[in-house]
């Protein structure tokens, strides 16, 4: 096990991340947050979601296999019924960096999800936003950091 903050750098130097759950009316959905963030941020960011082809202007892709070239890290922003399945397409692409969204009230963190990544060797952070840390990081989020503490994990 690593700490936090360990974590969040070792995920963060990922380059190439997908997003889940980025939603085509962006209005109250932290997964476009996420994503508009680490965009901005120099990231190659990929959208998923099933039911649209384009989401803040970029295309979007119905699955993480549908990335062409693939990606290095997933930020899982949907419902944690959904992250299993998520979790098990990483599994499968041998993709090694998994972050599950803990927004100030929804969360996209699933124990089975979070177990089955650790079994495979996925590093697992479940729970907080990568928007809390490093370079992603703004005082808002510095400060919900705070604030949200027990939804953030001390060790993944």
């Amino acid at each position: 096990m690593q700490n936090i903050q360990d974590a969040a750098s070792a995920f963060l130097t990922n380059k190439r991340v997908a997003v889940t759950g980025v939603s085509r009316h962006p209005a109250t959905h932290g997964a476009n947050t996420v994503y508009r963030r680490l965009r901005e941020r120099g990231y190659q960011v990929f959208a998923v979601n099933p039911n649209a082809s384009e989401v803040e202007g970029d295309p979007s892709y119905p699955d993480l296999r549908s990335i062409p070239g693939g990606v290095d890290a997933v930020v899982i922003a949907t419902r944690p019924e959904l992250g299993i399945a998520t979790m098990q397409e990483c599994v499968d692409l041998g993709i090694k960096q998994v972050w599950m969204h803990h927004g100030p009230a929804a969360t996209s963190v699933s124990a089975e999800a979070t177990e089955l990544g650790r079994q495979n060797g996925v590093t697992v952070i479940d729970g907080g936003c990568p928007l809390m840390f490093g370079q992603t990081a703004d005082f808002g989020h510095r400060i919900m950091r705070l604030v949200f503490g027990g939804r953030v994990p001390k060790q993944v």
